[in-house]
């Protein structure tokens, strides 16, 4: 059941990517930020982001640019690709599954008290 509203699963196919890069494009999509940030925002060792940026950047979907405060460091920075890309990651992983959209309202209701129970 879970299987098939795997929000996860779903962006990564539809981007055609590992969702460790969704999560960095979405990470990156408010504004350019050093490689090290990003990888203390996505809670990962920065060699390993670096991979991810790399692919990033081979895609088309990120660049690293000098960074004005500090010219001796980059910033990993979106390019319109990767803000679309962004942005379509966003709308997949913040659209209800049609399964509760379907549901009548007082379901949703309850089920909106159960989850500010657990939440609480």
């Amino acid at each position: 059941m879970l299987e098939r509203y795997n929000r996860r699963k779903t962006v990564a196919e539809a981007l055609g990517m590992s969702f460790s890069r969704v999560r960095a494009l979405r990470r990156l999509a408010a504004d350019p930020i050093p490689l090290r940030e990003l990888a203390e925002r996505m809670g990962a060792d920065p060699p390993y982001t670096s991979v991810i940026v790399d692919d990033l950047v081979r895609r088309g979907l990120a660049e690293r640019v000098t960074n004005p405060a500090d010219r001796r460091s980059k910033l990993v920075h979106l390019t319109e690709a990767g803000r679309a890309a962004a942005a379509r990651a966003s709308a997949i992983l913040t659209t209800p599954p049609d399964a509760l959209l379907d549901l009548p309202a007082e379901d949703i209701e309850a089920l909106d008290r159960v989850v500010t129970k657990l939440l609480s």
